[in-house]
């Protein structure tokens, strides 16, 4: 793709949220996110990206990102600059199609709409699926299990220790679901 296709489909996908800030950058600014698109000095490749969260917030998470990264992402990826995380994609300009270039910008858009919900899911039921490992091994069942993290959540172990009864009713709801839903499942 040259710079004036890329502009154009640029426009075409956004209209007039297209600011064009040099020959070889342009900024896409909408309601919900902002996409960069850079081009080399020689406009031999391309790179797409947009922010997805603080590389604060995402630490915790990098296994799950970078399993992401290798399962999931399809042509983007995750990547971490100047403190933030960022979704990526690259390209060389001579192969690039504008049906290759719709979907990274597709997926891009994706990436950031999701934010860090899928791989905090995907974290929370390892951990879930390591208590239930546990609790097995203890030769425990799934209500002993439950009491366990009541009592825990009760002495302040796990979450707020300060979370009124509705509030921790609600959480150890969302447990009990998640321990059901994947007890069977563990062996």
């Amino acid at each position: 793709m040259t710079p004036q296709e890329i502009g154009d489909e640029l426009t075409n996908l956004f209209g007039e949220g297209v600011q064009q800030t040099s020959v070889e950058t342009w900024q896409v600014e909408t309601n919900e996110m902002r996409l960069l698109v850079l081009l080399s000095e020689d406009q031999s490749w391309l790179r797409l990206l947009v922010t997805i969260a603080p590389a604060q917030e995402a630490a915790p998470l990098l296994p799950q990102l970078m399993e992401a990264n290798f399962d999931e992402t399809q042509e983007t990826r995750y990547a971490l600059f100047q403190e933030l995380l960022w979704g990526v994609f690259q390209h060389g300009c001579e192969g690039l199609t504008r049906s290759d270039f719709r979907s990274a910008v597709a997926r891009l858009i994706a990436l950031q709409q999701q934010g860090l919900s899928e791989s905090f899911s995907r974290l929370a039921e390892a951990q879930i699926r390591q208590i239930i490992q546990a609790a097995k091994q203890q030769g425990q069942s799934l209500e002993a299990t439950m009491q366990t993290l009541d009592r825990l959540y009760e002495e302040g172990v796990m979450g707020d220790i300060d979370l009124g009864g509705a509030a921790r009713s609600q959480v150890l709801g969302a447990w009990r679901y998640q321990l059901e839903r994947l007890w069977h499942d563990e062996n």
